[in-house]
């Protein structure tokens, strides 16, 4: 089995994709990369797969072209608006004679994590151990070889909807490779951008996109929320081009033009020419008159991330807020506003993973480090074959804990 390790981002508007693997000292070795504009997708659903899978192709070539790989299969993230993170605890008793915790106890408890009732349309991608517990005793990443009288375990359980599952996996297999997991957002995002002690002390990942915001939570190192609003930087461009009657193209130009989102930090209030909707003139805009357009929104999309963590996980965040995507982050005045809103600190997203310099290839790297990460027996790495030997794999790997341990309870039993 190849240790390389492939992560596919579908975002709103653009696919990337990354090859690397995981070096000695346990840092992301990127070994090529690549992105596509994306069509198919809209507010972060997928739409139409042919656009899709054509944009997979495209950036899985890139990035095969740089690492001298052929590709088979791969990892591939799934947004918020799909997935619910359902914390679970569970316990087992140990029979054994010498009470000695085993790797079936372990699987036998990871299978009764993944029998919990769920919402019907839905289906368990994935059930992720926090930790483990022995008699009473937590904050255990392995107890094989450990002794007790009983074993409980404290899981995610990432529950997606059926439709959008299918619909990832359908524009995977239409582009020619296998899935090996899906990946929620809220697990990989951070691990291209924030570090361990951020997620430690408490920090708001605010991740802004084309067609939707990512916000995710993280205490104690762990994942604590993950939720997804239908609103982006795109929503930006769709006000500008109503309120200033302009064309949709026109007003992404004037938005990335003047990159800047309080009113407040205007310092010379001038005309700027636009072509009128119409395209058969032009006329000309105070800067103000654009910039209350685009604070009125990035406030809002803000405003909403807020209400959000305050609802669901208030508390202290040491490590404040972390603002990525390319849609908002980029802007002048983004962090005066965030950090208006949730007095926190406020900081920009950069990737802690070498060889990865922008956002756009971000999630797709983080997908390689959270993989990484996990116990060896738990998940698996994605095929790859040299280009040499481009021959396909036969059988998809299994591509979740839950499935893994579910066959190997089935081979002790049966």
């Amino acid at each position: 089995m190849s240790d390389n390790i492939v992560g596919i981002d579908i975002g709103t508007s653009k696919v990337s994709t990354v090859i690397g693997r995981i070096n000695s000292v346990g840092e992301v070795e990127v070994l090529g990369k690549g992105t596509d504009l994306c069509t198919g997708v809209k507010k972060g659903i997928i739409v139409d797969i042919e656009a899709v899978s054509s944009s997979i192709r495209k950036s899985v070539k890139m990035a095969e072209t740089q690492a001298e790989i052929k590709v088979v299969t791969a990892y591939v993230n799934i947004s918020g608006l799909h997935v619910d993170i359902i914390n679970h605890k569970n316990f087992v008793n140990i029979i054994s004679d010498g009470k000695e915790i085993t790797r079936n106890d372990v699987q036998k408890l990871l299978y009764s994590a993944g029998t919990m009732e769920i919402p019907e349309g839905s289906e368990i991608i994935d059930v992720v151990p926090r930790q483990y517990i022995v008699d009473g005793y937590d904050g255990i990443t392995d107890p094989v070889g450990m002794k007790g009288a009983t074993l409980e375990g404290d899981f995610d359980v990432v529950i997606g909807k059926i439709i959008s599952v299918q619909n990832i996996v359908r524009s995977m297999e239409k582009a020619g490779l296998k899935v090996d997991g899906i990946i929620p957002e809220g697990f990989s995002a951070g691990e291209c951008i924030l570090a361990p002690d951020e997620k430690e002390m408490g920090v708001i990942l605010i991740d802004v996109g084309g067609g939707s915001t990512e916000i995710s939570v993280f205490k104690n190192e762990m994942l604590v929320m993950n939720k997804c609003i239908p609103v982006g930087g795109d929503h930006i461009t769709n006000d500008l081009s109503i309120a200033l009657k302009i064309t949709y193209s026109e007003a992404e130009k004037v938005k990335r033009q003047l990159q800047l989102a309080s009113t407040a930090l205007i310092k010379h209030d001038q005309d700027i020419t636009v072509n009128d909707i119409s395209e058969s003139f032009k006329k000309n805009i105070k800067v103000s008159d654009i910039i209350e357009v685009i604070e009125a929104r990035v406030y809002e999309i803000f405003s909403i991330c807020c209400d959000l963590v305050q609802k669901n996980c208030p508390g202290n965040y040491g490590a404040g807020v972390v603002l990525s995507g390319n849609g908002i982050s980029t802007m002048d005045g983004s962090v005066q506003i965030a950090n208006e809103l949730f007095n926190l600190p406020v900081r920009i997203a950069s990737p802690k993973i070498r060889n990865i310099s922008g956002l756009q290839h971000c999630t797709a790297a983080g997908i390689i480090n959270y993989i990484g990460k996990q116990d060896r027996e738990a998940s698996t790495t994605s095929s790859v074959s040299k280009k040499a030997d481009p021959r396909p794999v036969k059988k998809a790997k299994q591509h979740s804990v839950f499935k893994k341990a579910l066959n190997a309870l089935k081979e002790f039993f049966y």
